[in-house]
């Protein structure tokens, strides 16, 4: 089954952590999963813009149009799915500098499995309340961290010393592909790309 980790990461993350390193399931087997769980937002978000509109304190809720809403969601799609696969790759590469060496597959598992919390909470967007998206946000932000800091020593297979070191830098590097993400979306705004409110 794709998601099948999916419980033991929230239930019991060290040993499924364990379990992961120790099947290492295909780059079919990952990618499958990964392009299952990023739907998640995607369709979520597409729902709540064009048909419930987001509430931003007082006031009528903001829509935007059908067709501005499918493309976005099939942006934001591609844009999540191009994000743990840079991810993968910085994790793959920063491993020379801590004795590791995994190979592309078990880089792109890692990167997976700890974005599963981040996709799997846009299901919130179907209550498009802005405080309560961002508190749902940050907790998946903290249990992905989270996820991450259990998963390297395990994954990489080295000590739990430089595991934190290793993943406080892969932490970093998430944080600047999200500022260049985000930076990229602002950049097509002003360029015409915005969406289409709708009242």
């Amino acid at each position: 089954m794709i998601l099948n980790h999916i419980w033991g990461l929230y239930t019991h993350p060290k040993k499924e952590w364990h379990v992961i390193e120790k099947r290492h399931e295909s780059l079919s087997y990952s990618l499958m999963h990964i392009l299952t769980i990023a739907l998640i937002p995607a369709i979520c978000c597409y729902y709540a813009t064009a048909y419930i509109g987001w509430t931003i304190g007082v006031g009528d809720p903001i829509k935007i149009s059908v067709e501005s809403a499918k493309i976005m969601a099939v942006s934001m799609y591609f844009a999540l799915i191009s994000g743990v696969f840079a991810l993968a790759y910085l994790i793959q590469w920063m491993a020379k500098t801590f004795d590791s060496k995994p190979d592309y597959v078990q880089a792109l598992e890692l990167a997976a499995y700890t974005s599963t919390p981040l996709f799997m909470v846009g299901i919130t967007a179907l209550f498009p309340v802005l405080w309560f998206v961002t508190l749902a946000g940050i907790a998946a932000v903290v249990y992905s961290i989270y996820l991450l800091y259990a998963g390297v020593p395990i994954m990489m297979n080295i000590p739990e010393e430089k595991g934190f070191i290793y993943s406080s830098s892969v932490v970093t590097c998430g944080l600047v592909l999200l500022v260049a993400l985000m930076g990229l979306t602002a950049t097509m705004w002003t360029m015409g790309f915005g969406p289409e409110f709708v009242p």
